[in-house]
């Protein structure tokens, strides 16, 4: 693609030759440090003024790297011998979306694309999503917070809804490993810093807004406003029809949510809606649920626990709807579903304790997540112990530890207090923080910096038929200990010490 091409449809700027709007583009960057190590003449150079750095500071190195465009905000930044073509815009973030998609020839027009957003269950409803249009012939990409992943091929990331000029090229690489549809997680971040703004969205879902990302937003409702934009500003520019958007009823802001008139709204949840559900029997391996829509009720079997759970198996079934797959064939395709990793996940082992591995690493995640196992606990009449292992991250939202502390006290008859990427905070500063949430005459419960060590003492603990719960890191294969990352797996720490 050519750099006039590329630029087509913004104001080429102050400052260009007829020669470089000629030249191929062989690269768009934001990162002049990425720029570097492609080594890539050719490239576009975007300056962004982030939240921790700003990319007009680099344009020199962008410069040395082989820019042969700078698309900036501010042209006094620019050296006054750059040779190369320069773009002025009022918000180069905006246009690095605009660029991105371009670039990679508008991939999500080609796809059916859905967008999962909110604070807990986006993972497993596009886990949910992509085993129901496989199983139907309907190749899908998911990107998300695992991985990201098409056919046979899987992508490592850096976070769950990528910069986007690898978002565009991630569609792009979807296509030509064969997808016809992607299911993506989109974040309150991305959403804010319009990280997907060009994405053409067909069917867009709103799982529920809980405490969470509030050292970001600062407070709920600047939370739940970059929710809305999905429903609102990104569904208004989605040239796709019809358009669709599955709501939690049940939630509170879920009530609030407002949609761009193009879009038919559908709500699930336990209360009266269109998708609505009722719990027939659950144990730790299945449930059964009745499921009433607006043509028929049925009865659904999934080998999956906890009410969370079927809140996120309801709304890929009604997603799956506006993709053409019927409420029969996506709970058909459901059956053989071997579950979500690191999400309410069983460990499976003979040991005659039951450990569940969870992502759950906020207030709201944790509780639904214990009252899910409680719940089994008591419908079964069983006697056992539910035994907690928790943490919380190090450089975040320091406001929820004790709310996570409380709900652990309250759910469980024993809690292990531990670390969950600490990161550059000091690991028993954050311990000290959470604690502060345990009522005073709760004394059931052990302090153990050290991960490996809680669970393996709360394995030890535990008697037949007991019940651990191991949340905060779910799938995640690390621990972040101050700026080092080291392997380190809950699920498998669990395995090494049920043996």
């Amino acid at each position: 693609m050519k750099l006039q091409q590329l630029l087509s449809f913004s104001d080429l700027g102050t400052q260009s030759q007829s020669d470089a709007l000629e030249a191929e583009v062989t690269g768009l960057f934001f990162d002049a440090r990425q720029l570097q190590k492609a080594g890539q003449q050719g490239s576009v150079f975007v300056a962004i003024k982030g939240t921790q750095a700003d990319g007009h500071k680099y344009i020199g190195d962008a410069i040395k790297a082989g820019a042969i465009a700078l698309v900036v905000e501010d042209k006094s930044a620019v050296p006054a011998d750059y040779q190369g073509h320069v773009s002025v815009v009022p918000d180069s973030r905006q246009m690095l979306d605009l660029l991105a998609a371009r670039f990679y020839d508008y991939p999500s027009q080609k796809l059916f694309c859905f967008g999962v957003t909110g604070t807990n269950g986006k993972t497993s409803i596009t886990y949910l999503l992509e085993h129901i249009l496989n199983a139907r012939g309907k190749s899908t990409g998911v990107i998300g917070t695992v991985n990201h992943r098409a056919g046979h091929k899987t992508w490592e990331n850096q976070g769950t809804t990528p910069d986007p000029v690898t978002l565009q090229s991630r569609l792009n690489d979807f296509i030509k490993e064969g997808a016809v549809a992607a299911a993506l997680e989109v974040t309150s971040h991305a959403l804010d810093q319009r990280r997907a703004d060009s994405v053409h969205f067909n069917t867009v879902i709103y799982t529920n807004l809980t405490h969470d990302h509030l050292d970001y937003h600062h407070d709920m409702k600047s939370y739940f406003e970059s929710k809305q934009r999905l429903f609102t500003d990104l569904m208004w520019s989605s040239l796709k029809r019809p358009l669709f958007a599955i709501i939690n009823i049940d939630d509170e802001y879920g009530r609030k949510l407002k949609l761009a008139e193009p879009v038919l709204g559908w709500t699930y949840g336990q209360k009266e809606s269109d998708f609505q559900f009722k719990i027939l029997k659950m144990n730790f391996a299945e449930t059964e649920f009745e499921l009433k829509t607006p043509l028929e009720t049925i009865t659904v079997k999934v080998p999956l626990t906890g009410v969370h759970t079927i809140y996120n198996v309801v709304a890929s079934l009604a997603a799956g709807l506006t993709c053409g797959v019927t409420l029969e064939q996506g709970i058909k395709a459901l059956a053989d579903f071997n579950g979500i990793p690191g999400r309410l996940q069983k460990v499976v082992h003979s040991s005659d304790k039951t450990v569940f591995i969870d992502y759950a690493h906020t207030p709201d995640a944790l509780e639904n997540s214990l009252k899910s196992l409680l719940k089994v606990k008591t419908d079964a009449k069983l006697s056992s112990q539910v035994i907690t292992v928790f943490g919380c991250g190090g450089d975040r939202d320091k406001t929820k530890r004790p709310k996570m502390a409380e709900i652990a006290a309250r759910l469980s008859d024993y809690v292990f207090l531990t670390s969950d990427n600490p990161r550059t905070e000091d690991p028993m500063t954050i311990l000290a923080d959470a604690e502060k949430g345990f009522p005073g005459d709760f004394k059931n419960y052990t302090k153990e910096v050290d991960r490996e060590k809680a669970i393996q003492q709360a394995i030890n603990v535990a008697k037949a038929g007991d019940v651990i719960l191991i949340a905060g890191k779910g799938h995640e294969d690390y621990q972040i200990v101050g700026t080092t990352k080291t392997h380190f797996s809950d699920y498998e720490v669990a395995e090494k010490y049920l043996g």
